[in-house]
């Protein structure tokens, strides 16, 4: 695996921003999850539609929190003030050597953290999102 997946990522996909589509094709076979993603974008659907999550979801491997990661990732939120699902969410891109995929660049700027990838861009012309 090479990169973990922040939640935004998918939960992007799933509002049909083709940019996050195309994202995850291109990482296929290379891109794992974390509980803590499985958790956040599971809380998007109702109970109907979340077959169609987890059809998605169940195709990455599941990166567990463990004692190390939670270790980390307490330190990690007092150093950066994170909170602290982004604190696992780092704690286990860096103890699993990956890279952390995330639109997330208030918390991780990825100018200051080498851990993190900006896969795309959104921006919003006319109320849509290209």
């Amino acid at each position: 695996m090479k990169v973990l997946l922040d939640s935004v990522v998918l939960i992007d996909h799933f509002n049909g921003l083709r940019a996050a589509t195309s994202y995850l094709q291109e990482v296929q076979g290379e891109a794992c999850i974390s509980v803590i993603t499985r958790a956040e974008v599971l809380c998007g659907f109702d109970a109907a539609a979340a077959e169609l999550a987890l059809r998605l979801l169940d195709r990455f491997p599941l990166l567990p929190i463990e004692r190390q990661t939670a270790d980390l990732a307490a330190t990690l939120r007092r150093n950066h003030g994170w909170r602290l699902p982004d604190a696992f969410q780092a704690a286990l891109a860096q103890l699993h050597n990956l890279k952390l995929a995330t639109r997330n660049l208030r918390d991780f700027p990825p100018e200051r953290f080498e851990f993190v990838v900006v896969p795309y861009k959104v921006t919003v012309r006319r109320g849509a999102f290209e």
